[in-house]
């Protein structure tokens, strides 16, 4: 599935099947905020596409799948390297599925996101 806004990041999916997913990220000058530090939005836009990923194979034909909400703790900052983000479904009910991303750089636990998805098909008649 074409992703523009992970491919202007930069976001690689190394791997993605029905529950669980794990992208990829080499952290290059457009991914820093002034201070030199990944910005916080790059590591939270690799666990919203990570969940969505994981989510997406678990789908009937003609669902969709959009974020309700995400909590995420940054625990080190990220300065150089490759980010992994591990993705697994927590839960999957008929209308509302929870996952939880983890985010390491050479295996160190940087952020961990936890988020709830509403699972639902589209109505195309409305704005």
């Amino acid at each position: 599935m074409k992703h523009p806004f992970a491919e202007l990041i930069d976001l690689q999916a190394a791997e993605t099947k029905a529950g669980a997913s794990t992208l990829t990220l080499m952290v290059a000058p457009q991914h820093l905020n002034p201070h030199e530090v990944v910005h916080g939005a790059v590591l939270y836009a690799m666990a919203d596409t990570g969940m969505g990923a994981a989510l997406y194979p678990t789908l009937d034909a003609g669902e969709i799948c959009a974020t309700i909400e995400i909590k995420i703790n940054y625990f080190k900052p990220v300065f150089q390297g490759q980010v992994v983000c591990k993705t697994e479904l927590v839960n999957r009910g008929k209308t509302v599925a929870n996952l939880e991303s983890r985010l390491y750089v050479t295996q160190v636990l940087v952020a961990q996101a936890n988020g709830n998805y509403a699972i639902f098909r589209p109505k195309r008649d409305q704005a």
